[in-house]
């Protein structure tokens, strides 16, 4: 007992020296944690890969991931960070504002990218989200040249490279479509590249970016490297394997012109001529081994990650868009393009190590939107699916107006499901704008297919609760852009051919996309916490250790990094 209480009495002085010592040691773990950090972090990737691939559900990655190759997608995977949970949180799920939306962290709420084309309530007109009168071809004598970022009303991760780097660092961005590649690239952009297919067959730009294409760009366009592409296509291994997608022969699948199925083997030099000539190229999969054969071009012309000052590669796959418009997603042709596709990657890869060094650059890869399934294909497995009779719809309302207010001047234009109010002749007229619109809206829901509208007055002054149709269609909403009146479709109904697939909807088989980030400074690992598009953006600039794009919205992934 006694020798108990002693040794408590030590013990008792004893504490205070053990718990400073404890403390020193805590900081001092703490500071040398933070050194490594901030070491870590002071080496930056000389080059950027920023790669989108058009209308790639997340389920691509699990459905083929048997024939995929080890140097490919799995090579990110299993070297990088995977998000499992990511999702785009805003209507329309569409190219344009896919892609402005994953380079300038925010959606189309701030940066103005409404939809690939909109009706401009001042010129009274629909304008294409990258047109610009103002700005002359380069590489063509088509109105294809005549295009720049104009429309985009808020900076890119790219932009804020340059500006970081005072210029310095480039920026060049690659893609078959012109929004794609412009929009990837921002303001400065050092060169943005998109396929002219057609009669011609190029590589080209427009004056917003030069005068004149590159000596390199120009050697590429008069190189046999197209041409050599006018081959059969034909799947990349016995189609017999091909066991993660429907049969080759289907009604729910298009094809091309001038072939009387849509089955394999595919003769493009006999099919071009009926097809847009080297259009055809576009719907294959070697539109995708054509960008990234001119993004290895670019690599090594622009000498890309070969100096201390952080680079910029932005590509995007487009074909992938084309193939599953034009076969829809449970078809062989999507199966094989993904293939493909992963061995083009590779390709990718293996240049990377050599021309920039390994662990010397870093990218992401993500899609701008997913796809649904064919609703016909749908209807034949009992799951129901629907067509939107678009037309049908709009002419019925407008006639339902008529009855109405005895006029057909109210509504000034119906797009990409949103009703544009005529603002002057309601003002005019002394009419009521809020009570028209709740009545278009009432009548709306009342329609087949339509299963939720909105009015401006809504979106601009509720609150909707994160993750709701109500949210993502606020996220989609410009108040200078956007029309009046926006409807939502029901799940899985689309106003589409009935062959192929197709997109635009805030429901998960068009917001549930890949987001991979692999190389330098990127964690190994995945989530599946819920990511979001606009969280893409100022990841890479904390990365880099540089200021966001300014009108981000999204978060930090911390686990990629830290």
């Amino acid at each position: 007992m006694i020798y108990f209480l002693i040794t408590l009495k030590s013990m008792k002085k004893f504490l205070p020296m053990l718990y400073k010592l404890i403390l020193v040691l805590f900081a001092s773990c703490t500071i040398n944690a933070q050194q490594k950090t901030n070491n870590k972090k002071k080496e930056k990737p000389r080059l950027i890969v920023g790669i989108v691939v058009d209308q790639m559900r997340y389920d691509y990655l699990t459905r083929f991931d048997k024939q995929f190759g080890d140097g490919g997608f799995k090579r990110i995977i299993n070297q990088g960070f995977s998000f499992k949970n990511h999702h785009i949180d805003y209507i329309p799920t569409t190219t344009a504002p896919g892609h402005a939306s994953i380079f300038t962290g925010t959606t189309p709420e701030n940066h103005g990218i409404i939809g690939n084309s909109w009706f401009d309530k001042n010129k009274k007109q629909k304008v294409y989200c990258v047109q610009d009168g103002s700005v002359s071809p380069v590489g063509t004598s088509s109105s294809d040249g005549r295009m720049s970022p104009s429309k985009l009303i808020v900076t890119t991760i790219a932009d804020q490279n340059r500006l970081h780097t005072q210029m310095r660092g480039k920026t060049i961005s690659i893609g078959i479509k012109d929004r794609g590649a412009i929009l990837s690239g921002g303001h400065t952009a050092n060169a943005a590249y998109w396929f002219r297919g057609k009669n011609q067959g190029n590589w080209i730009s427009s004056s917003f970016y030069m005068e004149k294409l590159p000596q390199w760009v120009i050697t590429f366009n008069e190189s046999n490297i197209v041409d050599n592409y006018f081959k059969n296509w034909n799947t990349y291994y016995d189609i017999d394997t091909y066991l993660e997608s429907g049969p080759d022969d289907t009604k729910f699948e298009r094809g091309f012109k001038e072939k009387e199925k849509p089955t394999f083997p595919y003769n493009l030099e006999q099919l071009k001529a009926f097809n847009g000539n080297y259009d055809i190229l576009k719907h294959t999969p070697y539109g995708n081994s054509l960008t990234i054969d001119f993004a290895i071009a670019a690599i090594k012309a622009e000498k890309l990650g070969n100096d201390n000052h952080t680079d910029f590669l932005n590509i995007s796959f487009s074909s992938t868009d084309y193939i599953g418009h034009n076969f829809g997603v449970n078809s062989k042709e999507v199966q094989d393009t993904y293939i493909r596709l992963d061995k083009d990657l590779e390709k990718l890869l293996n240049i990377l190590d050599i021309q920039v060094g390994k662990n010397k650059y870093s990218l992401f890869l993500t899609s701008d939107h997913g796809a649904t399934h064919v609703p016909q294909f749908l209807n034949s497995k009992k799951i129901p699916a629907s067509y939107f009779k678009q037309a049908t719809t709009h002419l019925a309302l407008k006639n339902h107006i008529v009855q109405v207010y005895k006029t057909d001047s109210v509504i000034a234009n119906i797009s990409n499901d949103q009703i544009y109010m005529n603002n002057q002749f309601i003002e005019k007229n002394n009419l009521n704008s809020f009570e028209i619109q709740n009545k278009i809206a009432s009548y709306l829901l009342q329609e087949k297919g339509i299963n939720r509208v909105f009015t401006r007055r809504q979106l601009e002054m509720d609150n909707f609760e994160q993750g709701t149709l109500g949210s993502s269609v606020k996220k989609g909403f410009n108040a200078k852009r956007s029309g009046d009146i926006c409807y939502v479709l029901s799940p899985a109904t689309i106003a589409y051919s009935k062959t192929g697939s197709s997109h635009g909807s805030g429901y998960s088989y068009d917001t549930h996309v890949p987001l991979l980030f692999y190389g330098l400074g990127i964690n190994q690992g995945f989530s599946i916490n819920k990511s979001s598009v606009s969280d893409i953006a100022p990841t890479i600039s904390e990365l880099l250790d540089i200021a966001m794009p300014n009108g981000t919205t999204g978060n930090i992934l911390k686990k990629v990094l830290y």
